[in-house]
């Protein structure tokens, strides 16, 4: 068994993941290995300076049953999280200024910058700890970097995790049971302020590439939803939803609409700098189509952004029982010596599969069994025989 074991989280925050790390706390001690957490994702391994006892104290947190024992009742990450992407570093921390790493030039929007790949950097720190195994926890990102490691021969470990549920390989990914739980209660409240003043609600959620999300939620409200990989009608869906309006005895209508949803001949507007992965901010789709709707049918609306309020807070039960075994089934694979690995759910089942090839992107909705492209909304039919989360890795 792995003498000592490092874990960390990488990206967005999302409930359940200090299940994770409290069963691969408790689980690594029962086992005899020591496990420590490295605090702010990959960040933690790119700006450790292990000569500097200011920097391991901020980046090395070594965790226990103590320390760990009550995390599980609480969401975000207790070891916090960063965007650092070490084969794209822009900058390079003080401790590495002066080295030589490889570089790559760059251009985004007509800006050329120059990144280096500090990997030799992190390598060295993962030797100089004594580490065995890594337990990475991110989205399609921070695996990324992780599949990275791997090829490296550093033993990983991966666990998927995202509200966005669009990680390769797996049907689930800890966080998205608790989006879809908070953001069916956000619209079920908020029926009745959108009612009240007989208008169009409009709600953006989370989806940057993938509208497993605003699918999801749509479906257990019975409401229209537009997702990023259909480009709808912009005069179909409006002719919709003041249809959904016109019928309903209460005067009001609600859409959904991923953050990085489209229409025909329009695209979501970016602003602000990159981040590691190449990722900038979406403008408020919600607020774009709120003026298309006053314009072409004089129609009021209501914007509400649900985005960062699905990821606070606690988990649900199933983040929670998945984040759990998703932990153990870590400690299982170290204890069988296996590597390059990720805990996944594929139909239906827990299992181990292989971490997702970078180059595969996110996982999309299948339009042609999930999505009524006619209708803007859910199909809800032909579910017999499919998986619990009705789709397939």
């Amino acid at each position: 068994m792995a003498k000592r074991i490092v874990i960390l989280t990488g990206g967005g925050d999302v409930p359940g993941l200090n299940a994770v790390i409290k069963q691969v706390t408790y689980r690594g001690v029962e086992m005899g290995s020591e496990v420590i957490g490295i605090r702010r994702g990959w960040e933690g391994l790119t700006h450790l300076n292990l000569d500097d006892a200011e920097s391991k104290s901020r980046y090395v947190l070594p965790l226990t049953p103590l320390n760990t024992r009550t995390i599980d009742r609480t969401g975000g990450t207790f070891l916090h999280s960063s965007r650092t992407n070490p084969a794209k570093m822009k900058a390079l921390p003080p401790h590495l200024e002066g080295e030589s790493f490889p570089k790559t030039e760059r251009e985004k929007d007509g800006k050329k910058f120059t990144t280096s790949d500090v990997t030799s950097a992190v390598l060295k720190n993962l030797e100089t700890l004594g580490v065995d195994y890594v337990v990475a926890i991110g989205g399609d990102d921070t695996l990324s970097y992780a599949a990275r490691l791997h090829s490296e021969g550093v033993k990983v470990i991966a666990i998927p995790k995202t509200m966005d549920n669009d990680v390769q390989n797996t049907e689930y990914c800890i966080g998205f049971s608790t989006a879809i739980t908070r953001a069916e209660s956000a619209i079920q409240r908020q029926r009745t302020t959108v009612g009240s003043h007989e208008r169009i609600g409009i709600f953006r959620i989370f989806g940057r590439d993938a509208g497993y999300t605003a699918l999801y939620t749509a479906y257990v409200t019975s409401i229209r939803c537009v997702i990023p990989e259909y480009k709808v009608n912009l005069e179909r869906l409006i002719e919709l939803l003041v249809h959904d309006k016109r019928t309903n005895p209460s005067n009001y209508a609600l859409v959904i609409l991923s953050e990085g949803a489209e229409w025909e001949g329009y695209q979501v507007r970016h602003y602000g700098e990159a981040d590691a992965y190449g990722h900038q901010k979406k403008a408020n789709v919600g607020d774009d189509l709120a003026s298309e709707i006053k314009a072409r049918a004089k129609e009021e609306t209501i914007v509400s952004d649900l985005t960062y309020d699905l990821r606070s807070g606690d988990p649900d039960f199933t983040d929670k029982l998945v984040a759990a075994t998703f932990g153990n089934m870590a400690m299982d694979a170290m204890a069988e010596g296996k590597s390059g690995v990720m805990t996944g759910i594929t139909n239906g089942c827990y299992d181990l599969v292989e971490i997702p090839d970078p180059k595969l992107g996110p996982r999309k909705v299948d339009l042609a069994t999930m999505y009524n492209t006619e209708r803007y909304r859910p199909d809800y039919s032909k579910k017999r025989g499919l998986p619990i989360f009705l789709t397939r890795a």
